[in-house]
C-alpha cells in the first residue's frame, strides 16, 4: 500500500521540477537581456549626446565661414539620423517587455494570494528594464531635437551670411588710385617671388616628378582624344560638303565638339593637379592658386569652345543660331573676353586672400573687373547679328537686348555705387551659369530632335541596333521616345545642381537634399523612396530582358535541338515569357521596397471588382492558360471557329490571333474558344480528304463515268495511294446523275489547287469522251399582243435535261403554250 501512494507523489514532485525550471529557463533570458542591450546602447547614446555639444560651439565659432557651415550641416544631418538609429534599436525589446508584462498580468491586490516569487522578481526586472530604455530614448530624442534646431540655426546663419555679401556696400574713394596701384605692384612682386621660389624647388628636389606627373597626364588627355575621335568621329568635326545638313546633326555636332575638347583638357588637369599633389609637388600657397588657375582656364576653353560651336564662323550651313558670319567672330570674341575677365576676377581674388591683400587692392580689382564685364554684355546686346530680307543689318529680339542692357548695366552701377559684391555675383552669373543654361538648352533641344519620327534610327545607337538587333522602325521611334526621356533627366540632374553651385549653394547642400529627396519622402503616412523606385525598375528591366533571353535561349537552343514541334515551342516560350515577367514584378517591387502586407486593401478591391467588372477578363486568361496546357490547337493549325476559318497566327492568355485566307486579322477570346465547339483540320497531322461532286446526263453511261474518275484521281501526284480514290454514285438527281470523286491529299492546304487541278481534268476529259455534263435552265415565253400590265409577274420555270424540257404552271394564272426547242 505504501508503495502504491508513493509513486503519485514522485510523479507530482517530478511535474513540478519540470515546472520549476521552465520558469528558471523563461526568467533567465530575460535576466540576462536586462542589461545586455542597454549597456550596450547608452555608450553609445552618451558619445551622440556629447557630439551634439560639441556641434553647437563649433557652429558659433564658424558663423562667417560659408563653407564651415556646410560641413557642420552634413555633420548634424548625419548626427540626427544616427540618434533616430540609435533609439529604433530598442524597439523590439519594447515590444517583447510590453506582451511579457501583459503575460504576467498586475500584481495581486491585497487580500489575494500571493504570487510565485519568479513572478515578481521577473515583472520587477522587466520593469527596471524598460525604465531604463526609457531614459535613454529620452535622451536620444532631445538630443535629436537639439541636433534639428542647431541645423535650421546653420541654415539661417548662411542666408544671412549670403544677403550681408551681396548687400554689403564699400566706400570707393577714387583719391586713393596711385595707393592701390602701388599695392598691386607690390602684390604682383610678392606673387612673382612665391612661385619663382616654387619653381626653383620643382626644379632641384622634383623635376622628374613634374616630368612624370606631365607626362602621364598628357598621355590620358591623349588617350581620351584619340578614343573619342575613333568613337564620335562623325560627330566632332562638321562635313563642309553637305550643303543642308539635319538640326540633329548640327546639335550633335556642336555637343561632341565641345564635350571632347573640354573633356581632355579637363583631364589633362585633373591629371596634372592630382600627380602634383601625390607626388609633394605642392605648397600651400601654390595648391590654392593652381586649382583656381585650372578651373578658369576650363571655364574660358569651354565657353570659347561652346559659343564657337554655336556660332559656326568658318561653316554658315552647320549654325544653330542664324546669325552673320562677322557677327559671328564678333560675339565668339566678346564672349570669351566676358568669360576670361570673370575668370581673372576669380583667379585675383584668390591670389588676394593667398597674400593677405589689403582690402582696398581687393575691392578696386573686382571694381575693375565687374565694370568690364557689364560693358562688355552691354556690347554683346548692342551686336546686330542678324539680316532682314533686305540685307540690313538686324538687331536682337527685344527680350534679348533688354536682358543684356539691363544685367550688363546693373552690374555696373551696382560695382560704381560700391555694392562690389552684388556685381561679382552678377557677373560671374552671367559668364558660369549662362554657360551652363546654354549648355542644357542645347541638351534640350537634342532630347527633342532625337525624339522626332525617324531621327532616332539615324543616330549612331540606331544604326547599330537595325544592323546588329534589327530593331523595326516603329520600335526604334519609341526608343527615341525613351532617349528623349533620358536626356532630358540628365540634362536636370547634371545642370541644376551646377546652377545652385554657382549661386551660392555649397556642394553639401545639394548632397543633403539629393539624400533626403530620394531616400525617403513622406505623404501621410506612407513613406516613398525614389531610390527604391528607380532600384526596382532598374531590378525589373534588367529581369525583363534577362527573361526575354531565356526564352530567346530555351527556344533555339534546347527545343529546336529536340525537334519539338512549333506548337510545343510557342506554347513553352510564352509561358516561360508570362513566368519570367510575373518574377520579374515581384523582384522589382521587393528591390523598391514596397511592404506588400500593405495593398491587402487594395487586392481586396481588385477581388471584388474581378468578382463583378472583370469577370470576363479573369474567364479569358484562364481559358488562355487552358489553351497553352491542352493544346486543343497550336499556332500554324487551320482551324475553324464558329463562322471565322484561318490559321493561328498567336496565341496569348487573353486572346487568340486567326488570319483567314482573305489575310483578314481576327481576334477571339480565349473564352469563345473553349467554350464551344472548334474545328481543327490539322491537329495531328496535316492528311485531309478533298471532294469533288460532278453530275452527268442521263444517256451518260455510269460505269464509264466511274472508271474515267477513278483514273483522273489516281493519276494526279498530290493524291495518296493509300487511302485510294474512291468515286461514290451519289444520287439520282432531277436533271443529272450525281457522283463523288473522293480523294486523299498529304497536306490539306494544298486542297485548292487539287480540287482546281481535278476539275480541269474532268471537264477536258468528259468533253473528249462526250459525256454531257447537264446544267439547269429556265426559259421565260410572253404571250404577243398582251398588254404590258397584263404580263404576270412570276414566269413559269422549265427544265432542260438531256435535251427533254418539263413546265410547270402555276395555278390561277393564264396557262402559256410552251414551245419545244
Amino acid at each position: 500500500m505504501t508503495e502504491i501512494r508513493s509513486k503519485p507523489i514522485l510523479a507530482a514532485a517530478f511535474v513540478a521540477l519540470v515546472m520549476a525550471a521552465a520558469m528558471l529557463l523563461t526568467v533567465l533570458p530575460a535576466r540576462a537581456q536586462t542589461g545586455g542591450i542597454v549597456e550596450e546602447q547608452r555608450p553609445i547614446i552618451e558619445k551622440l549626446v556629447t557630439e551634439s555639444e560639441a556641434l553647437r560651439s563649433k557652429i558659433d565659432a564658424a558663423r562667417e565661414n560659408d563653407l564651415e557651415l556646410v560641413k557642420l550641416r552634413l555633420a548634424g544631418t548625419e548626427l540626427a539620423s544616427k540618434v533616430l538609429a540609435s533609439a529604433v534599436v530598442f524597439r523590439p525589446r519594447l515590444s517583447e517587455i510590453n506582451a511579457r508584462l501583459e503575460q504576467l498580468g498586475s500584481p495581486p491586490a491585497d487580500g489575494q494570494p500571493a504570487e510565485p516569487p519568479a513572478v515578481t522578481e521577473e515583472r520587477n526586472s522587466l520593469l527596471a528594464e524598460k525604465a531604463s530604455i526609457n531614459e535613454l530614448i529620452g535622451k536620444a530624442e532631445a538630443s535629436s531635437i537639439a541636433v534639428n534646431r542647431m541645423i535650421d540655426t546653420v541654415n539661417e546663419l548662411r542666408r544671412e551670411l549670403f544677403a550681408r555679401t551681396l548687400t554689403r556696400r564699400f566706400d570707393i574713394n577714387y583719391d586713393l588710385a596711385g595707393e592701390t596701384l602701388h599695392d598691386f605692384s607690390v602684390e604682383l612682386q610678392q606673387l612673382w617671388w612665391t612661385v619663382s621660389n616654387w619653381m626653383r624647388f620643382v626644379t632641384s628636389n622634383k623635376l622628374s616628378s613634374v616630368l612624370g606627373a606631365t607626362f602621364f597626364s598628357l598621355l590620358g588627355a591623349f588617350v581620351l582624344l584619340v578614343g573619342g575621335r575613333r568613337l564620335f568621329e562623325r560627330m566632332i568635326s562638321p562635313d563642309p560638303t553637305v550643303s543642308e545638313p539635319s538640326y540633329l546633326s548640327r546639335l550633335s555636332v556642336a555637343f561632341w565638339s565641345t564635350l571632347l575638347p573640354t573633356a581632355v583638357l579637363a583631364v589633362f588637369m585633373g591629371g596634372t593637379y592630382v600627380l602634383f599633389d601625390i607626388f609633394g609637388v605642392l605648397r600651400a600657397q601654390i595648391d590654392e592658386m593652381l586649382i583656381v588657375l585650372f578651373e578658369v582656364i576650363g571655364i574660358v576653353f569651354f565657353v570659347n569652345r561652346l559659343v564657337r560651336a554655336a556660332l559656326s564662323p568658318a561653316l554658315p550651313n552647320w549654325r544653330l543660331v542664324a546669325v552673320g558670319t562677322r557677327p559671328a567672330y564678333l560675339l565668339i570674341w566678346l564672349v570669351t573676353i566676358t568669360a576670361l575677365a570673370t575668370g581673372l576676377d576669380f583667379l585675383f581674388t584668390v591670389v588676394n586672400n593667398v597674400m593677405k591683400s589689403p582690402l582696398s587692392l581687393t575691392v578696386a580689382k573686382s571694381l575693375v573687373a565687374t565694370v568690364i564685364v557689364g560693358l562688355l554684355v552691354v556690347l554683346i546686346g548692342a551686336v546686330k547679328p542678324f539680316t532682314d530680307e533686305h540685307g540690313q543689318a538686324k538687331p536682337w529680339p527685344l527680350a534679348v537686348r533688354l536682358a543684356a542692357f539691363g544685367l550688363g548695366g546693373a552690374t555696373i552701377v551696382a560695382a560704381l555705387f560700391g555694392y562690389i559684391g552684388l556685381a561679382r555675383f552678377v557677373s560671374q552669373q552671367i559668364v558660369i551659369s549662362g554657360a551652363i543654361a546654354a549648355t542644357m538648352y542645347i541638351g534640350f533641344l537634342s532630347a527633342r530632335a532625337v525624339s522626332d519620327e525617324g531621327n532616332f534610327a539615324r543616330t549612331s545607337v540606331g544604326k547599330w541596333l537595325d544592323s546588329r538587333a534589327k530593331v523595326d522602325t516603329t520600335t526604334l521611334d519609341q526608343l527615341g521616345v525613351v532617349a528623349n526621356v533620358v536626356i532630358n533627366l540628365l540634362v536636370v540632374a547634371i545642370g541644376i545642381p551646377l546652377i545652385l553651385l554657382q549661386w551660392g549653394f555649397q556642394l553639401g547642400d545639394i548632397r543633403a537634399w539629393t539624400y533626403s529627396v530620394a531616400s525617403e519622402i513622406q505623404i501621410g503616412s506612407v513613406s516613398i523612396s525614389l531610390i527604391g523606385i528607380v532600384t526596382g525598375l532598374v531590378v525589373f528591366i534588367l529581369a525583363y530582358f534577362a527573361t526575354r533571353w531565356f526564352q530567346s535561349w530555351i527556344d533555339g537552343n534546347v527545343l529546336k535541338r529536340g525537334r519539338f514541334d512549333s506548337g510545343i515551342r510557342n506554347s513553352i516560350r510564352t509561358a516561360v515569357g508570362y513566368l519570367g515577367i510575373a518574377l520579374a514584378a515581384l523582384i522589382g517591387v521587393s528591390a523598391a521596397g514596397i511592404d506588400l502586407s500593405s495593398l491587402a486593401l487594395v487586392a481586396g478591391a481588385l477581388s471584388l471588382g474581378i468578382g463583378f467588372g472583370l469577370q470576363t477578363i479573369v474567364s479569358n486568361f484562364v481559358s488562355g492558360l487552358i489553351l497553352l496546357a491542352e493544346r486543343p490547337f497550336k499556332v500554324g493549325d487551320w482551324i475553324i471557329a464558329g463562322a471565322y476559318s484561318g490559321l493561328v497566327k498567336k496565341i496569348s492568355v487573353r486572346a487568340t490571333e486567326i488570319e483567314t485566307f482573305q489575310k483578314q486579322t481576327i481576334i477571339l477570346p480565349n473564352s469563345e474558344l473553349i467554350n464551344a465547339a472548334v474545328g481543327n483540320w490539322t491537329l495531328r497531322n496535316h492528311l485531309g480528304r478533298v471532294e469533288i461532286p460532278v453530275g452527268v446526263s442521263y444517256d451518260s453511261n455510269p460505269h464509264q463515268v466511274r472508271d474515267l474518275l477513278l483514273e483522273i484521281g489516281q493519276n494526279h501526284p498530290l493524291i495518296l495511294k493509300n487511302p485510294e480514290p474512291q468515286v461514290y454514285f451519289a444520287n439520282f438527281g432531277a436533271s443529272s446523275l450525281d457522283f463523288e470523286l473522293r480523294v486523299h491529299i498529304a497536306d490539306i492546304f494544298n486542297t485548292i489547287a487539287v480540287q482546281t487541278d481535278l476539275r480541269l481534268k474532268i471537264m477536258d476529259v468528259f468533253k473528249e469522251k462526250g459525256i454531257e455534263i447537264p446544267f439547269p435552265q429556265q426559259d421565260v415565253h410572253i404571250k404577243t399582243g398582251a398588254p404590258p400590265e397584263a404580263i404576270p409577274l412570276k414566269a413559269p420555270s422549265r427544265k432542260r435535261a438531256a435535251g427533254a424540257r418539263l413546265a410547270k404552271q402555276p395555278a390561277g394564272r393564264p396557262r402559256k403554250k410552251i414551245d419545244p426547242e
